[in-house]
């Protein structure tokens, strides 16, 4: 149950941070590349929308997954491995995006 409690905290706090975050910083990348402030909040939107029914999913699929613990070293070893694999998860998705857009962008421009 600790596990579970943990996991949860640092997870949510985890999500809502770098969701936020991203969406802030998310605003000017978007209006360098496309140049129209209502498409780009548009964008930003429906990418924090995305990020967080991800996030909501794995977080949701790691708890159901979860194998019963019996000892404190194994506890941290198991939340630790699972909160690193969302970090890495968001990480890769951050830079996904940052890069389609980007390439995107070039297309546009090149047409």
């Amino acid at each position: 149950m600790i596990s579970y409690i943990i996991f949860l905290t640092v997870s949510s706090y985890i999500t809502v941070d770098v969701g936020r975050r991203c969406f802030q910083a998310g605003k000017s990348y978007l209006e360098y590349l496309i140049h129209d402030q209502e498409m780009c909040l548009t964008i930003n939107r429906i990418l924090l929308g995305c990020y967080y029914l991800l996030n909501l999913g794995y977080i949701a699929v790691n708890l159901a997954f979860w194998d019963r613990v019996s000892s404190v070293e194994e506890m941290i070893a198991v939340t630790a491995i699972r909160i690193g694999n969302i970090v890495l998860i968001l990480c890769v998705l951050h830079y996904i995006n940052i890069f389609t857009l980007y390439f995107l962008r070039k297309k546009l421009i090149l047409k």
